[in-house]
């Protein structure tokens, strides 16, 4: 798919001289507007990816299909994303891989639920705003494509009030009070299942990590730190700015009843 041009209804990353992106849909009758003139989206139908495009008033832009990564910072929101950096390491310390059957409580606005599909993932979802729950169905869709919403269910309702699903794998929760489902949780997982909570402060880590009993093991928190670095011939050197703390990741096995 990628070797061949773009199409109506695809998603295109246009990147400007200044390295500013912008994110569009392309529809017959579609333009892209800025300060510098616009471009037809008739225009970049057929172009290949890493190609480039002129605005009527002589502006240049990169044409690229988004990635993961790209959709996630850019994509329609309500509630905050877990960022890619964080993301990523969700998927690793979770294991996540193809079939493995998660429940996620708090899908937020969906991008730790595209990452985890794409990943190969089954998820159901519980989600307690319903404007949240259609965001995250849409931009799923709208990334990923109709076909994932086969591994993607999401219902209208409090984790904190119990789990219905059984023989999980892994439950994964961006919840204000995450402590409060592991006993559910403890009721639900598989022998050898993964936890994983992702909380802004060290307080509610620290409540997570009160509530594993001897039915849990490998327990520990972490954050990521994300610094890019200023390369031009030899001047090299920290970048200025970082993306630092965005939260704390609680990771644990569930390996039952001791023998």
């Amino acid at each position: 798919m990628d070797s061949q041009g773009f199409a109506l209804g695809d998603k295109v990353m246009l990147v400007d001289r200044k390295k500013r992106r912008y994110l569009i849909d392309l529809v017959s009758t579609g333009e892209f507007h800025s300060h510098a003139g616009f471009v037809p989206h008739l225009d970049i139908v057929g172009c290949l990816d890493g190609a480039e495009v002129v605005s009527t008033k002589g502006a240049r832009y990169l044409v690229l299909r988004p990635t993961l990564e790209d959709f996630v910072v850019e994509m329609p929101r309500g509630a905050q994303v877990i960022y890619p950096k964080d993301l990523a390491t969700i998927l690793m310390i979770a294991d996540i891989r193809p079939g493995v059957k998660v429940l996620e409580s708090g899908v937020g606005s969906g991008a730790l639920s595209m990452a985890m599909l794409r990943a190969g993932a089954v998820i159901t979802g519980y989600e307690l705003r319903e404007d949240f729950a259609n965001r995250a169905i849409a931009n799923v869709r709208g990334f990923l494509g109709e076909q994932a919403l086969k591994n993607y269910h999401v219902e209208l309702r409090n984790c904190y009030d119990g789990i219905d699903e059984t023989d999980l794998d892994r439950v994964v929760l961006d919840l204000p009070e995450p402590w409060l489902v592991v006993p559910h949780a403890t009721q639900k997982m598989k022998r050898g299942g993964i936890l994983v909570a992702y909380t802004p402060s060290i307080t509610q880590a620290v409540q997570v990590r009160e509530t594993f009993d001897e039915r849990w093991t490998s327990e520990r928190t972490l954050e990521v730190l994300h610094r890019t670095w200023h390369i031009e011939g030899q001047a090299v050197r920290p970048d200025h700015r970082m993306v630092a703390h965005t939260g704390f990741l609680t990771v644990a096995r569930f390996i039952g009843d001791v023998q």
